[in-house]
């Protein structure tokens, strides 16, 4: 199959410009002006942008939580995903007591392979820290093809500083690269218990007792190990201005330090957890919305590179049947997570781009450029000749408004219901072949559940 696309604006992560994209078989072979080459398919690109797919470094899909499940499956959040223009999905498995890496990988590989509609790959979220797990390390960043890690430093799992230590030593020995959830296991227990006791507002004593400081001590103590094992570490979904403070003062000192956010912290406030009729656990996630406040110096920090990726921590559960299944008794208990994965694109765009945050070229580094150089995928995140032709044909100037029941993530709800978005994408390819298009009044997909590909990633380089 072969592929041609005329006369669309290329947004590369250093510069744009008019060209042809031709595309044969999976591949992009050349980009250019004036490009004649026969095709199967001619797309007249003239006035949309023609984007590298984008990539998701921060999915739980078919997640166990408590007695449920998040709600996507691997079919339902792939086709959510490849509709919302992201064409490469990184989720995580965590492992699990006495497992070992292979294990945990091997585990969520196998729900995937047959069902994901786009490539995917795995982090391993470790929380057993054995000699013989982290003699492992090396094994998962070279053998497995899952260079990437996370810990937390949050929940019943989470591990101490010595072990987070020990791995930030082994990743840095063998190039790979260690993530972390960033709160306070002290603060957000002795916060909680004190709110448990407040007989309103159940929602948002969630976000009081996840407070800001939770997440800055828990930076000042991954800053420190990082500091002296002299290795790196990557800090998911960061929510907060001094988060996001302590991340630029360590960078600032020349520590290798990535920071990670996501659309809802860049977009909502915590205003939403007062919603009426107990909605606010919609929102319910970890770590929480922020004050109005953290919107803006987080999309500075994205403008400036102290934030060098967005990932959604899409994790849905259903408002009815499961946010509720506990939580009406106890706040502590509310799943937590929520929607995403289809409208990263959008919202960056058009809270973004369209609204003079950010520049599209930097939209196009923080979704796919750099993820792709971040997590070991060589052949994603440009439209470049030799990269996987991974594909967005962009309408800068469509109107869409976000609905529930335009979507396709299998959930009830989506925390920006309502939300009107300049830029949808009109069609997307992956590797090649056309998965999603615009289809009058929302994305239809029509791609094939099982196209996906296990991405064995490559160790990971200089960051």
């Amino acid at each position: 199959m072969s592929v041609l696309l005329k006369n669309g604006l290329v947004v590369t992560a250093t510069g744009s410009f008019i060209a042809d994209v031709f595309v044969d078989g999976e591949s992009i072979r050349s980009v250019g002006t004036g490009l004649t080459a026969p095709a199967d398919e001619t797309v007249d690109a003239t006035g949309m942008y023609i984007l590298p797919g984008a990539i998701d470094p921060h999915t739980h899909i078919d997640m166990p939580y408590q007695d449920t499940r998040s709600s996507d499956d691997w079919v339902t959040g792939s086709i959510a995903a490849a509709c919302g223009g992201t064409t490469t999905i990184i989720d995580f498995s965590l492992q699990g007591k006495g497992e070992s890496i292979h294990d945990a990988v091997e585990r969520q590989k196998e729900r995937a392979s047959g069902r994901s509609v786009v490539d995917f790959g795995v982090h391993a979220g470790l929380t057993d820290i054995r000699p013989d797990v982290l003699s492992e390390v090396q094994r998962a960043i070279h053998d497995y093809g899952t260079p990437s890690f996370k810990i937390y430093l949050f929940y019943d799992f989470r591990v101490s500083d010595a072990d987070m230590m020990s791995l930030l030593v082994e990743t840095r020995k063998h190039d790979g690269l260690l993530e972390v959830h960033a709160e306070d296991w002290d603060i957000i227990q002795r916060e909680g218990e004190r709110l448990s006791r407040t007989p309103s507002g159940a929602p948002l004593m969630h976000a009081r007792a996840h407070s800001v400081a939770a997440e800055v001590e828990a930076i000042k103590r991954v800053v420190q190990a990082v500091q002296l094992t002299d290795s790196r570490m990557y800090v998911v979904h960061l929510s907060s201005a001094d988060g996001l403070a302590e991340v630029r003062a360590a960078q600032m000192r020349g520590l290798r330090l990535r920071a990670e956010t996501c659309p809802q912290y860049l977009t909502l406030t915590e205003e939403r957890y007062e919603e009426p009729h107990w909605a606010g656990a919609k929102y319910v996630m970890s770590p929480p919305l922020r004050t109005s406040v953290n919107l803006e110096p987080l999309w500075r920090g994205i403008r400036e590179g102290a934030i060098q990726t967005i990932g959604t921590d899409h994790c849905p559960f259903n408002f009815d049947g499961q946010k509720d299944m506990n939580g009406r008794d106890d706040w502590r208990v509310i799943p937590n997570g929520a929607p995403g994965i289809e409208t990263m694109l959008m919202l960056l765009h058009s809270e973004g781009v369209v609204k003079g945050r950010i520049c599209r070229e930097k939209m196009v580094d923080v979704l796919s450029t750099t993820t792709a150089r971040t997590f070991g995928l060589p052949h994603k995140g440009a439209i470049a000749p030799g990269m996987d032709a991974d594909m967005i044909v962009f309408d800068p100037l469509r109107r869409f408004t976000i609905r529930q029941r335009l979507l396709h993530q299998h959930v009830d709800y989506t925390p920006w219901e309502g939300w009107e978005i300049i830029g949808m994408p009109r069609i997307v390819y992956s590797r090649g072949t056309r998965i999603a298009e615009w289809a009058g009044d929302r994305m239809r997909f029509i791609g094939a559940p099982g196209a996906g590909r296990f991405l064995r990633r490559s160790p990971i380089g200089a960051l």
